[in-house]
């Protein structure tokens, strides 16, 4: 695939599903309306983490155009596992992002329900991983994204990013 189309494929499913997930889901939850004020260092650090999501997001999304040459959509995958930048700390970014924007939308409008959202988002992405995206990514990859599983953590970001990981 080339980089254009992997570009613009990546921005469309950016706009359909963490844009979904992530973005009108929260907004027909709560109408962007605050409840009752949390302390403002609690609101702060909503916004830092919503911010903080977004940018890895939207990293990893760029990620997997330029690098994979393919889009975090099913129907069109990488030509190549991405396994550089954010991919050398943590094999789920952009999950971990989505649910970072959630959980910040959370503590900034002081809405717990947007809390019982993320957790309900969270196992949704944990069952897609494990049932359906580690089967898949096997199959493709094989013995490369074996290898990336072993080297990787799936989902607390490393604090140094690992050192050899499988180069397609």
């Amino acid at each position: 695939m080339r980089k254009i189309t992997a570009t613009a494929g990546s921005a469309v499913f950016l706009v359909l599903a963490p844009g979904v997930v992530a973005g009108l889901a929260p907004w027909w939850l709560t109408g962007w309306r605050m409840g009752a004020a949390f302390p403002a260092p609690v609101e702060i650090t909503g916004t830092v983490l919503a911010a903080a999501g977004a940018a890895v997001l939207l990293t990893a999304f760029a990620q997997f155009a330029m690098q994979g040459r393919g889009t975090p959509a099913p129907s069109a995958p990488t030509e190549q596992l991405v396994v550089r930048g954010l991919y050398r700390y943590v094999r789920n970014p952009m999950y971990l992002a989505v649910l970072a924007v959630i959980t910040g939308q959370a503590l900034l409008l002081s809405r717990p329900v947007l809390l019982g959202y993320a957790a309900a988002v969270a196992a949704a992405f944990i069952a897609f991983v494990y049932g359906y995206e580690q089967p898949t990514l096997t199959r493709r990859y094989g013995a490369q994204y074996q290898a990336y599983q072993r080297t990787v953590p799936g989902w607390r970001p490393r604090l140094r990013p690992a050192r050899k990981t499988p180069r397609p």
